[in-house]
């Protein structure tokens, strides 16, 4: 089987009172499509990606350079965004199934996606679903009065997205009720009896308002997790010195098996560690060939396509540079550039400082460079 993610953010926001739409809403510099689309990209059945969004935040969706996206434009209703999607999807030969998502719903597991793939096996349509708790009433307005009735909640329930479907099934029902406004794609099935509903999340909320955001990032901030990294390497001449991704001009170079970049090395291990991951030396032995001489900017890159693949995203990068010399401030700007191109984070997750040791020990002297750095992680799911 192979799937396409629909991620529907073609919507207004009405409700949500801002002038950023919900879909670019940011939790630990990560957008809400952002989220989305990481943790699709977790499985491998799902091979392809599509975004809709509105008109109206062409820059904004633009703005996010998501990789291997295919972006639609939405229609006036969720109804017509779905169709729309849907049209540019029907005559790939890869693709046999779709998944269509709210963007504004970033909280499902990879347990639920699991669970939803593994029944598209048997069934031509997943839904996830979650049970009503509380009291469910009625209110009937008539001529002369009105009153409540009270609703038996047995066979009522919420809906939730991911939901799942066979890509020409629910094309056709999309092609064929056009004109019909449903608030959600099942809502096109009259026959339910290939249709298997399971257990949804309750974590899995809609955000609707600017409470829902608040909850989600309070849901977020339970799952950081901090790291420290620290390396120091010896300088000697007739050596290039790299630092944080970028070669330095300097008399002195550093010593090391690989490049022997200090600050991207200890980026590394305090990573490693906020995800409870090991350590540089475990993942990039300085006894193998093949890491002789190798830029740190390549490790760093296989670092981050790990943690991503386990759900982990970086929160925030605080750096020491601890060096007599070079002078770290006029390369600062440049520093926070490339690491936060190589994390794929936005700069204001990034802080660098510049320390000496006032002419102390081996650093001072000189002789030797180091960095010290404590990172953050959020674990999305």
């Amino acid at each position: 089987m192979s799937f396409c993610l629909i991620i529907l953010a073609g919507g207004n926001s009405h409700r949500f009172k801002s002038n950023i739409s919900k879909p670019y809403q940011k939790i630990a510099g990560k957008s809400l499509i952002e989220i989305n689309v990481n943790k699709a990209r977790q499985f491998k059945q799902i091979k392809k990606i599509i975004v809709v969004y509105n008109k109206k935040d062409m820059k904004r969706v633009k703005s996010l350079k998501l990789k291997n996206v295919q972006l639609v434009i939405g229609g006036k209703n969720r109804q017509q965004s779905a169709y729309n999607a849907l049209k540019n999807l029907i005559n790939k030969k890869n693709i046999t199934k779709v998944l269509l998502h709210d963007a504004a719903r970033p909280n499902f597991s990879s347990k639920l996606i699991k669970s939803i793939i593994v029944n598209m096996k048997k069934f031509k349509a997943v839904i996830p679903k979650i049970k009503i708790q509380d009291a469910v009433k009625q209110i009937i307005v008539s001529s002369k009065d009105e009153y409540i009735i009270g609703k038996k909640r047995d066979n009522l329930f919420l809906t939730q997205t991911p939901q799942a479907f066979n890509l020409k099934e629910i094309f056709l029902l999309h092609k064929k009720n056009s004109l019909k406004y449903k608030d959600d794609d099942i809502s096109l099935y009259m026959d339910l009896n290939n249709v298997k509903f399971i257990e949804g999340e309750k974590n899995n909320f809609k955000i609707t308002d600017q409470s829902d955001l608040e909850n989600l990032k309070r849901i977020y901030k339970s799952n950081q997790n901090v790291g420290i990294g620290f390396d120091v390497h010896r300088l000697v001449r007739k050596k290039k010195l790299y630092l944080a991704g970028l070669k330095i001009k300097s008399p002195l170079g550093t010593l090391g098996h690989s490049d022997g970049d200090p600050v991207l090395h200890s980026i590394i291990d305090a990573i490693l560690g906020a995800c409870n991951l090991g350590d540089i030396g475990q993942m990039f032995s300085d006894k193998s060939r093949k890491f002789k001489n190798i830029r740190s900017t390549v490790l760093l890159k296989q670092v981050m396509k790990l943690i991503n693949s386990k759900g982990y995203f970086i929160n925030n990068i605080d750096i020491n540079i601890i060096t007599q010399t070079p002078k770290i401030q006029k390369y600062k700007n440049k520093m926070i550039d490339s690491i936060a191109k190589l994390c794929e984070i936005n700069k204001n997750q990034i802080n660098i400082k510049g320390k000496t040791t006032e002419k102390l020990g081996v650093i001072g002297k000189e002789k030797a460079i180091a960095s010290e750095v404590i990172a953050s992680v959020i674990k999305y799911d």
